[in-house]
């Protein structure tokens, strides 16, 4: 730990990691309680893993075809949105094929890319560098961009804080009341899929996906009203990355694998200790 303090303040890169993980906490900590309050996490997971196939393709149009302006960044912006929009329009016209369409845009989202990637000489390891990151080669211009995500999901979490609260808890309720449930509902989905590509870039699919849940499913057994939840997530979502890269650094393991792996046994551990105090709670009463 004394050897981690002291390399902050001589490794740019370990600086920069440590910026990237602290401010990509709020946006994970935000979004991901409206996920877990909406019980979307499977959706969300089906909108990362479409997001492959989208910087497969993108790469390679980029490198065969010839379209230099044409970035990954691009092609999952685009497949998440679409996915977005397709598991949205599915969640709210046809529950009962919901889980058989997020599975078949899950799969075929990882096929197509891992196809693409395959047929793009030369680019294999970089791109599948996305699927499992490494929080420590972020850079300066990659704080700039999870910074600017913090700011634009506070500002469209702000605003419409009571609209999505009301879409996340009683949709139908909300739509009793006027509220548009399906444009809210699916601008929801799409800050969520802005997250997942902006943060995929950065920090990984797989950290992006436990990072997006797990916080806020720990923060949720003990806050009751959202915006607690969020607050506490954050929080937990900047300790675990914290947490990740100091005890990483000595072993020289992967960051971030470290850093789910401590945000997964914080959740075990919540879930086991409320299956105990619980009984013994209603023991004394």
């Amino acid at each position: 730990m004394i050897e981690f303090v002291e390399a902050i303040g001589q490794n740019a890169l370990l600086q920069n990691a440590l910026l990237v993980g602290v401010i990509a906490s709020v946006a994970c900590g935000v979004m991901g309680s409206y996920v877990v309050a909406r019980r979307i996490s499977y959706i969300a997971g089906g909108i990362a893993h479409c997001t492959l196939g989208g910087m497969g393709i993108a790469r390679y149009l980029n490198r065969v075809v010839g379209w230099t302006w044409l970035q990954p960044l691009h092609g999952a912006v685009l497949a998440a949105v679409i996915a977005a929009i397709i598991i949205g329009y599915v969640s709210l016209r046809a529950r009962q094929r919901e889980d058989t369409v997020i599975s078949a845009l899950w799969a075929s989202g990882m096929a197509i890319g891992i196809l693409f990637i395959a047929r793009t000489p030369g680019y294999g390891e970089d791109l599948m560098s996305y699927l499992f990151g490494n929080i420590l080669l972020v850079s300066t211009g990659d704080l700039y961009l999870v910074a600017a995500l913090d700011v634009f999901v506070l500002v469209l979490g702000l605003v419409f804080y009571n609209r999505f609260l009301a879409v996340c808890y009683d949709a139908e309720f909300a739509r009793l009341r006027g509220v548009n449930v399906e444009f809210y509902y699916l601008l929801l989905l799409s800050l969520v899929a802005l997250t997942v590509v902006v943060l995929v870039t950065v920090v990984g699919l797989v950290l992006v996906i436990a990072l997006l849940t797990l916080p806020a499913a720990i923060a949720s057994h003990f806050m009751s009203r959202l915006w607690q939840v969020m607050l506490v997530a954050i929080v937990i979502s900047m300790l675990s990355t914290v947490a990740g890269l100091a005890l990483s650094y000595g072993p020289q393991l992967p960051p971030g694998a470290t850093t789910i792996a401590i945000c997964a046994g914080a959740y075990l551990i919540t879930i086991l200790g409320k299956k105990v105090v619980a009984p013994r709670k209603n023991v004394m009463n």
